[in-house]
């Protein structure tokens, strides 16, 4: 999120899209209806009319996987009609950049294509320097090859009959949207965006966000109260998990992980600490060298010195173009490479896309140690339906572990808030905290190592694990976060500012000398020798607009900021372009309201601190699949590309090839499947399924559909249904129901049907998972699995 919760409270129009707010984020909902009590307009954009849709003003269906369509007409609407911000623009975006000339985009696919490889060079994706290598601007925004234009060019196409056309949303209803959002580009005006996994399950899901992101740009309603592009997140510490590194391709605070391509650490700062020589630039990244460092100082301690690099040869170190996402994992899983499997936390025989082969994956492996509340699926894939445990190998333990109210800690919500929980119970039985667990494990692990060191026990034995015996001290734990000072730190001028052993105040104080450690940068200042700013509780809030920033409540990263990129809420002279909104305004003097990106006086840098050229970025060549967002077809649609006939699918995600990896034809599947949640249940049902009165409440594994489908197949409310696909087939109750109707994409009538994926075999009520059917593709830079668009077929159960 750039904003947070309270502040949707600030918005004059709300889209909420790839998302059903009311039902599964309900106290996001909350802002959202005070919001509207203050002359807010809510927009639904959903394949199904939702609970959220039932309260909004505004709104309109769309099919599964034409979000880019949709999002790029607003795009074209807001440019046609001269709605965009233009001093904002011009002032804090890319849009006045000029751009290579060999750069282009022709039949649906960017310059730079290797079709054998499925991957763009980049080469042409670049600007226009000068010779101090500062980007060259055009601030009419006139030039052929600026941003603005190549814009412009980029979504001609994108009018009101060809997005109807590919959406299967009513021309009125997109007019009608497009007007209400794209009024919000006055400086008087506010709107935000609301999205979760309808808008990332794709393989363009980044690319949907970047085109939302696009929108908002051009409105100027980013780093502004009541705007921005929030995710709301599926779990209550998905942001936390994901800011301190749950994933192959980041380290905590989002630095990089050791590529085997860098073989010194002067290598590897050097390819990801990027310069800039433009005065304005604060390019915050240049301090990337003092965060790493303080990392490897926090990981090795006393062990990682100068000589030895801090450590940086006892990183492990990924191979050059290496993938470990989920999809990649159990593919390599299936194909025998991988032996050895925790599964902590997670139910992949449920929650995973083409979970057949999750499951038949899991029979690959020699060990599995499944970590959860209870028996789930995944620790009894070997007795599922359909299958003889004693041909399966795989030995599994089960260890049962403390759930979240068992155990102390922090957690990091949606809106970047890290807000402590106490301990209200301990757990039952043999159960443990996870960090019990993970303690206990590497204390075993350490000792193996020292008896029998094998070629390479230097990762294992030199980290500095003191952390004792059994479970780990939660406050230990976030002050080691926080970072702080292993010998004197000293300003420039020989000044000590923070002392030996103290904690440093935020990552301002963190060096890359090895004098100073912090588990993840960008958490410093989060436990700091004021306290643990996590556990404040004042619901004050102190900002003069009365904002809603209340902070003093928990603590946001980076450095408390509420409203990230807030001073592009300002002209060049610091005032704000919505005084009666303000995030920050200039005093005179200096800022004052939320936390600054940075304390310059106005017009001294850039507000987009954390890009080396300061400016947001509409054109985005970081993308694996093109600088700006293009509508391609889901890898399973029942309809071609008719914006670009040429490029069907996206030409830059992954594909694999197994005999699990079947793709569906729509001949033989017709039918659009998309996959939702319903509020009786979480995730995987593992946790809801085993509670009495959840499982009452939604008993039943089922299938919505329109009556027109239902009409047509001769399926009645309430039957039994098979659901297939070319992965799998589910046996379902169908639910017929006018919340969905049947598109008319170009003239094609096209039925969508909607699917939950809480249920298992495991449980106080069981049912088959929607994953059966959802496909084994992802998106191009995330490789999240496509699990929102892809085709099945219904038959009514003899």
């Amino acid at each position: 999120m750039t904003n947070h919760w309270i502040d949707i409270k600030n918005s004059d129009v709300i889209l909420i899209m790839g998302s059903n707010a009311a039902e599964n984020h309900p106290i996001s909902f909350k802002w959202v209806t005070q919001a509207m009590e203050n002359g807010a307009t809510l927009i639904s954009v959903d394949p199904r009319f939702t609970r959220t849709s039932a309260k909004a003003d505004i709104y309109a269906p769309i099919r599964s996987g034409a979000d880019i369509a949709f999002l790029g007409g607003l795009v074209k609407y807001i440019l046609d009609n001269e709605l965009y911000h233009k001093e904002y623009v011009v002032e804090h975006t890319n849009a006045a950049f000029l751009i290579n000339p060999e750069f282009s985009f022709d039949a649906g696919v960017f310059s730079g294509y290797d079709a054998a490889k499925r991957k763009y060079d980049k080469s042409t994706w670049t600007y226009q320097t000068d010779a101090d290598g500062i980007p060259k601007e055009d601030p009419t925004l006139q030039d052929p090859n600026c941003v603005f234009q190549l814009l412009k060019k980029h979504y001609a196409e994108y009018d009101l009959d060809t997005v109807s056309g590919v959406s299967g949303t009513p021309k009125a209803d997109l007019l009608k949207i497009y007007e209400a959002f794209g009024s919000t580009g006055k400086p008087d005006k506010v709107a935000t965006i609301m999205y979760a996994m309808g808008w990332t399950q794709h393989t363009y899901g980044t690319q949907n966000i970047r085109t939302a992101a696009i929108a908002q740009l051009l409105l100027g309603n980013i780093g502004r109260a009541g705007g921005g592009i929030n995710a709301l997140r599926g779990e209550s510490n998905v942001q936390g998990s994901t800011d301190h590194c749950l994933l192959f391709h980041i380290l905590p605070g989002y630095l990089k992980p050791p590529s085997a391509r860098y073989e010194t650490l002067e290598a590897y700062l050097k390819a990801y600490t990027p310069s800039s020589n433009d005065s304005k630039s604060a390019n915050w990244w240049q301090h990337y060298p003092k965060y790493a460092v303080s990392l490897f100082k926090w990981m090795y301690g006393e062990n990682a010195t100068p000589e030895n690099e801090f450590g940086y040869q006892w990183l492990g170190k990924l191979d050059d173009g290496a993938n470990y996402s989920w999809l990649s994992m159990f593919e390599s899983m299936y194909a025998g490479n991988i032996k050895g499997f925790f599964a902590w936390g997670q139910n992949p025989a449920v929650g995973g896309s083409n979970a057949n082969m999750n499951r038949k994956a899991m029979e690959n492996l020699d060990w599995m140690v499944a970590v959860n509340l209870w028996d789930t699926e995944t620790s009894s894939f070997w007795e599922r339906p359909g299958v003889n445990p004693a041909d399966i190998k795989t030995e599994v333990f089960s260890l049962p572990v403390a759930a979240s109210m068992e155990k102390e800690g922090s957690i990091t919500n949606s809106g970047r808030w890290g807000q402590w929980r106490w301990k209200a119970i301990d757990p039952p039985g043999e159960a443990k905290a996870d960090s019990w667990i993970i303690n206990s494990l590497m204390i075993r692990l350490r000792k193996l190592y020292a008896a029998d060191a094998g070629p390479n026990p230097d990762p294992i034995l030199k980290l500095a694990w003191n952390y004792g015996e059994g479970e780990v001290d939660a406050h230990q734990v976030a002050k080691e976060i926080n970072g702080w000072a292993l010998s004197d730190v000293k300003d420039a001028d020989g000044n000590v500012i923070v002392a030996a052993g103290k904690q440093v105040k935020n990552f301002t104080q963190l060096r890359d000398d090895g004098s100073t450690a912090s588990a993840n940068w960008l958490y410093s200042g989060s436990y700091n020798e004021d306290g643990n700013m996590m556990s404040r509780r004042d619901n004050t809030d102190y900002h003069p607009a009365g904002i809603g920033l209340v902070s003093k409540w928990g603590w946001a990263w980076p450095v408390n900021r509420r409203i990230i990129y807030n001073r592009a809420s300002c002209d060049a002279q610091g005032k704000p372009f919505d005084p009666k909104r303000f995030t920050v305004r200039w005093n005179g003097e200096k800022w004052e309201g939320d936390v600054p990106d940075g304390g310059w006086p106005p017009d001294a840098k850039h507000a987009f601190i954390m890009k080396p050229e300061g400016h947001a970025r509409i054109f985005g060549a970081g993308r694996a699949d093109g600088p700006f967002p293009a509508h391609y077809e889901p890898w399973e649609s029942p309809v071609d590309n008719a914006i670009y006939p040429e490029q069907n699918i996206s030409p830059a995600f992954k594909l694999w090839d197994s005999e699990m990896d079947q793709r569906g034809a729509p001949d033989k599947y017709p039918l659009v499947g998309t996959t939702y949640r319903v509020s009786e249940h979480w995730q995987t049902g593992a946790m809801t399924r085993n509670l009495p009165w959840l499982a009452e409440m939604q008993p039943d594994m089922f299938v919505e559909m329109s009556v027109e489908l239902a009409a047509e197949r001769g399926i009645e409310n309430g039957e039994k249904v098979i659901v297939e696909g070319a992965r799998g087939s589910i046996e379902s109750v169908a639910v017929v129901t006018k919340r969905i109707k049947p598109f008319n994409i170009n003239g094609q009538v096209v039925h969508q049907v909607g699917l939950p994926w809480h249920w298992g075999y495991k449980g106080l009520v069981t049912g088959d998972s929607a994953n059966e059917l959802t496909p084994p593709v992802g998106d191009a830079n995330t490789m999240i699995p496509e699990t929102k668009a892809f085709l099945c077929n219904i038959k009514k159960i003899a």
